[in-house]
């Protein structure tokens, strides 16, 4: 990251085939508040010039070319191609807003050597809205659940969801899916697990093993949800093979990229990304789903993705803007606080402060937690790394006390995030504590600072023993000790995705 004012800023566009000629821009001078831009060689963002695409201009065909799974035929699969086929409209919408990404999706399948029927399966998840969430919480086209995002690095913030990332969900439900296929050596088998778990479809293949019964998709005990996955997926591609056979038409899909990325190496406000790039808030929002914030943080969301028109566009333009980039920041409390305090720390009323960042009444914020703020006009730094990567936003009731307790690393040493897992801590938390990184490795039994906040108790009377029979004193009261308990187990989530 160049420093404010100080080195001519790049921000960069990749693009796809039949690219127009690139254009250089360049501003009157760099300045702290409107660094220069350059738009470089632009170049195929996902990696359309390795595949030789011969002269197909037709998205659906190259699709159909790259089907491979072994067809289901059932009466669900009937069940289905009946349901879609009554409801174009709907058919209609969930393809032309497919249209925006498939061409990515098709390109990231066809790279891995993976059946082409995955790169459907956003129809089936999410009727391909990058904004999608279920009511078990499950978000984006691809659906994934808060605890799997996180294991395929799905990161989740205050400021960005990658669940919904075109380009990171994209990445992370095909490593799952390839993950799935290794583990069970059949595709359906592999998308019954994404949709039930792969822990239940074992134990479910388990018991048709004890039993003596055939170990397919179709021989399963399975929920209803799971039972229909297939089905649909086949509905869908027995619909794209032939749209005309069930009264249907799909729009016109173009065989090449729908967007572009732009590379941004400084923090941005959305809202002036997509002025810049000529587009309408929504259109922007439907390629940069990820973002919880009005501004993008270049050390956390380093790149948008753009139309190709829109791409070359923005680079010109932002060469040309003389205006601050970003009109917002994070702002990370030094200490546990009502929100009146942190309010007048960042020079808000307390009533914006509550608003922009969603705190309810009754609650104060917990030391650590980061807050969207107004960035001051005087104010040159962007968000840090380790903010834009970790950063959240902690409440507890208001009226609490703070306990601080030390515990030990456990024997043979271990990871702060190994650690924060074991104690049910956030890794922000533990590093502000004890002014460690957040990617510190503990030695063996070190001691760390733990801070918890319960709620203040009543005092409570406790007998004493009167000096003397015949003496008639007040009893003495204490106040009796809080027993600790332990915390509640975490909610196990049986859908995977």
């Amino acid at each position: 990251m160049g420093s404010p004012g100080g080195s001519q800023q790049n921000v960069a566009a990749t693009a796809g085939p039949e690219q127009k000629p690139s254009a250089t821009a360049s501003g009157n001078g760099p300045s702290a508040a409107a660094p220069t831009a350059s738009l470089s060689s632009l170049r195929v963002l996902t990696g359309a010039e390795d595949v030789d695409l011969g002269d197909r201009s037709d998205l659906w065909e190259r699709v159909r070319q790259g089907f491979a799974m072994p067809d289901l035929e059932s009466d669900l699969v009937k069940k289905w191609e009946q349901w879609y086929a009554t409801r174009p409209d709907y058919v209609q919408r969930m393809t032309e807003r497919g249209g925006r990404y498939l061409f990515h999706v098709v390109e990231e399948v066809q790279k891995r050597g993976m059946p082409m029927e995955l790169a459907l399966l956003p129809f089936i998840e999410s009727a391909f809205n990058p904004q999608a969430l279920s009511v078990a919480s499950a978000s984006g086209m691809w659906q994934f659940m808060p605890a799997t995002g996180r294991q395929f690095e799905l990161k989740q913030n205050l400021f960005r969801d990658d669940r919904r990332d075109v380009l990171a969900s994209t990445r992370a439900a095909l490593d799952y899916l390839q993950m799935l296929h290794r583990m069970f050596d059949d595709w359906h088998l592999a998308l019954a697990a994404y949709n039930w778990g792969q822990g239940n479809v074992q134990r479910a293949l388990e018991r048709n093993r004890r039993a003596r019964q055939d170990l397919v998709y179709t021989a399963l005990r399975m929920p209803d949800e799971t039972r229909n996955y297939v089905p649909k997926l086949q509905a869908v591609k027995n619909i794209v093979l032939s749209p005309a056979a069930f009264g249907l038409t799909l729009p016109k899909l173009e065989n090449h990229p729908f967007f572009l990325t732009v590379n941004i190496d400084r923090d941005m406000d959305a809202e002036l990304v997509a002025r810049l790039a000529g587009l309408p808030m929504d259109e922007f929002q439907a390629l940069n789903p990820q973002l919880n914030k009005p501004v993008l943080l270049a050390a956390g969301t380093p790149q948008v993705l753009l139309p190709y028109d829109s791409a070359n566009r923005f680079v010109r333009e932002l060469a040309r803007h003389t205006g601050p980039w970003a009109s917002w920041t994070a702002w990370v409390a030094p200490r546990t606080m009502h929100p009146s305090e942190a309010a007048k720390l960042v020079g808000l009323n307390e009533a914006r402060l509550r608003e922009l960042n969603k705190i309810p009444e009754r609650m104060v914020i917990k030391a650590g937690s980061a807050l969207i703020v107004p960035r001051p006009h005087d104010h040159a730094q962007d968000v840090t790394e380790q903010v834009a990567d970790q950063a959240r936003i902690q409440l507890a009731p208001d009226g609490t006390r703070t306990a601080r307790r030390t515990v030990k690393a456990h024997p043979k040493g271990e990871s702060l995030v190994a650690f924060a897992r074991r104690h049910g801590h956030s890794v922000t938390d533990l590093a502000q504590w004890n002014k460690l990184s957040a990617q510190a490795m503990l030695r063996p039994g070190q001691a760390l600072t733990v801070m918890s906040i319960a709620q203040a108790t009543a005092a409570q009377p406790k007998r004493v023993k009167p000096a003397a029979p015949q003496d008639n004193r007040k009893e003495r009261t204490g106040v009796r000790a809080t027993p600790k308990t332990k915390p509640a187990a975490s909610q196990r989530t049986t859908a995977p995705r």
